[in-house]
C-alpha cells in the first residue's frame, strides 16, 4: 500500500532518475575535458555559495565521481542497472526519496561542518594565520571532498541489502554474491576514514570534514538499513506479485450465480446470504481462494 506521502506527492516522482544522474556525469566529464575553469565553477564550495554562487548547490551533481576510464564506464553501466532494479523494486517515488535524500544529506552535512570549522578556527591560531581566508580555505577543501561517489555507493549498498544473494562476475569470470562486495565496500569506507585521519594528523579538521561528508552521503542507506526504509524488499515484492496474481486468477475463475460476489471456501457462506461478514483473500493459498472473517486466520493453507 502506498504511503500517504506517496499518494500525495507520487505524481511528482521522476522516472528513471538514475539515467539522468549518469547523463549529468557525462556532461561533467565533457566539461572537465573541454574547460577546466568552467568545471571548477560546478564544484560544491560553501564559501562561494554563501557569497552568491548558489548554482553550485545543484551543479556539483554533474561533477565526476572518479577519473574517466574503462573502469568508470563499466561502473556507470553497473550503477544504472542497479538503480533501475531498485526503482522497479521500491517504486519510482520511494527510489526518488532515497536518492534525493542522499543529495540533501550531503549538502546539509557539508554546509554545517563547514560553518562549524570556520567559526571554531576563526578564533584560533589558524584563523590568525589565514586572516580572512580561513573561510575560503575550508570552502576549497569541502569542494574537493563533496562528490557523488558515496551517493553511488549508497545505491550499491542498498541493492546488496535488497538482493544479497544476487551474483556479480568478479573479473567478468568469477561469480560472487553481491553481499560480499558490500562487505568489501564497508571495509573500504572504514579504511578510507582511517587513512584520512592518518594522513591529516597535523590538521585533524580536514579529516573530520571528510568523515562527516562520507557519513552524510551514506545516511540515506543507513536509514534504509537500520529502520527498514521502503519495506519493498525483493522477497516482499515477490510475495506481493504472487498474491496479486492469485487474486487475478481467482477473479477470473470465480463465477457465482444470483449476484454473489464473495464466497468462503471453508463454510460456503456468501456475501448475499450474510452481508454482515467480511471476506478476504489469503496470500498464502494458491488460486485466489477467499475466506470469511471467521476462517481467514484459522483455515489450512491450500
Amino acid at each position: 500500500m502506498p504511503s500517504k506521502l506517496e499518494r500525495k506527492y507520487g505524481k511528482y516522482a521522476i522516472p528513471n532518475l538514475t539515467l539522468y544522474l549518469i547523463i549529468g556525469y557525462i556532461v561533467g566529464y565533457v566539461i572537465s575535458l573541454a574547460n577546466t575553469e568552467l568545471y571548477e565553477m560546478l564544484l560544491f564550495d560553501p564559501y562561494k555559495i554563501l557569497h552568491g554562487q548558489v548554482w553550485r548547490i545543484i551543479t556539483w551533481l554533474f561533477t565526476a565521481p572518479q577519473d574517466l576510464g574503462i573502469f568508470t564506464v563499466v561502473m556507470l553501466f553497473l550503477y544504472y542497472s542497479l538503480g533501475t532494479a531498485l526503482e522497479r523494486t521500491w517504486g519510482t517515488f520511494r527510489y526518488n526519496v532515497f536518492l534525493i535524500s542522499g543529495f540533501l544529506f550531503t549538502i546539509i552535512g557539508a554546509i554545517v561542518i563547514y560553518i562549524i570549522m570556520v567559526v571554531y578556527y576563526s578564533e584560533t591560531e589558524m584563523g590568525v594565520l589565514y586572516v580572512d581566508n580561513t573561510a575560503a580555505f575550508f570552502g576549497a577543501y569541502v569542494s574537493i571532498m563533496v562528490s557523488t561517489f558515496y551517493i553511488n555507493m549508497s545505491i550499491f549498498l542498498a541493492f546488496a541489502v535488497t538482493y544479497p544473494d544476487m551474483q556479480l562476475l568478479l573479473y567478468f569470470v568469477i561469480p560472487v554474491r553481491i553481499k560480499w562486495f558490500a562487505y568489501l565496500y564497508g571495509a573500504f569506507i572504514a579504511y578510507d576514514i582511517f587513512s584520512t585521519f592518518r594522513d591529516w594528523k597535523d590538521l585533524v579538521s580536514i579529516a573530520i570534514i571528510h568523515t562527516v561528508i562520507v557519513f552524510m552521503s551514506l545516511l540515506n542507506f543507513l536509514i534504509y538499513w537500520l529502520f527498514g526504509y521502503g519495506k519493498n524488499t525483493a522477497s516482499h515484492v515477490k510475495r506481493n506479485y504472487a498474491y496479486q496474481k492469485s487474486v487475478h486468477e481467482g477473479n477470473k475463475q470465480r463465477v457465482y450465480k444470483n449476484g454473489v460476489k464473495h464466497k468462503c471456501v471453508v463454510c460456503g457462506r456468501t456475501d448475499l446470504d450474510h452481508p454482515e461478514l467480511t471476506f478476504r483473500y489469503c496470500s498464502k493459498c494458491s488460486g485466489g481462494k477467499e475466506y470469511c472473517q471467521d476462517h481467514l486466520f484459522t483455515h489450512v493453507h491450500k
